[in-house]
């Protein structure tokens, strides 16, 4: 009987493998201590550290604001720091009345290194926005497009440094496969390269290699959500978890949310595994075809302009029911043979009237 039991355990947990992932997105961005809490809009920053006196967050977004509370008995003020921020990126600060509070900015060490001293009083709520000072501007930019760097962390370098060659480029979207085996000190690694060796930040979800991990909590900890959305220079960015290679439903319940968000705006979304492959010989692509036919419908008939995935180690350019889809997973995880792409990212241009004017193969091998 215990067989039974047992398979039917089995059964339920690959139904929705990625529900508790799912779930934990809901608690990335929120942390109390010592009188002192934090609440990340939309969970776009994970809290490293919070203390009283001290807040320390990892970005996942260009713009993201936090609502920091103080109890009657906290200390007065508060060091700030943003890791993987803009990096010409402003911190403004209002309390609960909407007056402003004091911000005195510290030299940056690294271009996306943030550090601010923050006048926050002892039994008051402040609301803090991180973001560049063009953050909302109606105008052209470009980013660039990464996956896939799994073995190959001592080699990415390269790849940020290519990019640091173009100026124009703002940030890096990310379609999963940060690391190998998604253990916390190969996610430590990650960041500690981007942070020293990117002039611009990474904004990520995660991979089939992240699920590989025994530490389940390593990377909404280190990194923050697998799914998120935001906006800049009007354009709409979500980024979705398809790590199991299936959207759970509680994830998709968000994702209609922010295509309903933008459905008359610029939407570019990005998962790790395609939901079709476009070769169709390798299994790379959704577990289920009526899954995956039916999000693209989803995707198309909300008017999606841009679909960027990963997972397959290669370069492809095709039409998801005609929304432009590229696969490029050229950070450096051992290649598809034979097809001579080797290392790659994608450089997009977008605009927030015209929509995507351009996406190009940048070659780092």
């Amino acid at each position: 009987m215990w067989q039974g039991v047992l398979a039917a355990l089995l059964i339920t947990a690959c139904v929705r493998p990625a529900e508790e992932r799912a779930t934990r997105d809901a608690a990335v961005g929120r942390e109390e201590v010592g009188g002192v809490s934090v609440e990340v809009e939309g969970g776009l920053a994970s809290v490293r550290a919070l203390a009283p006196g001290g807040l320390e967050l990892w970005g996942q977004a260009p713009v993201f604001s936090a609502k920091v509370t103080t109890a009657a008995d906290a200390p007065s003020g508060l060091l700030l720091t943003v890791h993987n921020a803009m990096p010409d990126a402003e911190l403004t600060a209002t309390d609960d009345s909407g007056g402003g509070v004091p911000v005195e900015p510290f030299p940056s060490v690294r271009p996306t290194l943030k550090v601010w001293r923050v006048g926050v009083r002892p039994g008051s709520v402040a609301r803090l926005t991180v973001s560049p000072p063009d953050w909302d501007a109606d105008a052209p930019f470009r980013f660039a497009a990464l996956a896939d760097v799994q073995e190959a962390l001592s080699r990415v370098g390269d790849v940020y440094a290519r990019m640091s060659e173009d100026p124009s480029l703002r940030f890096i979207f990310f379609a999963g496969d940060l690391t190998e085996r998604g253990q916390r000190e190969e996610l430590e690694e990650f960041q500690q390269r981007l942070e020293f060796g990117a002039r611009i930040p990474l904004f990520a979800t995660l991979g089939n290699h992240e699920t590989f991990t025994q530490d389940a909590r390593a990377y909404h900890q280190r990194v923050g959500r697998g799914s998120q959305h935001f906006v800049f220079h009007g354009v709409h960015f979500s980024l979705v978890d398809s790590g199991n290679g299936t959207v759970d439903p509680i994830v998709e319940t968000q994702l209609d949310g922010w295509l309903d968000e933008a459905r008359d705006a610029v939407h570019v979304v990005a998962m790790h595994v395609p939901p079709l492959d476009p070769v169709g010989v390798r299994g790379g692509g959704f577990a289920s075809r009526n899954e995956a036919a039916g999000l693209v419908g989803k995707l198309a008939r909300a008017g999606v302009d841009l679909t960027l995935y990963g997972h397959i180690h290669s370069y492809y350019s095709f039409s998801n029911a005609g929304i432009p889809a590229f696969i490029s997973g050229g950070g450096g995880a051992i290649p598809e043979r034979f097809d001579g792409v080797g290392r790659h990212y994608l450089a997009v241009e977008v605009s927030p009237r015209e929509g995507v004017r351009d996406v190009g193969l940048v070659r780092v091998d």
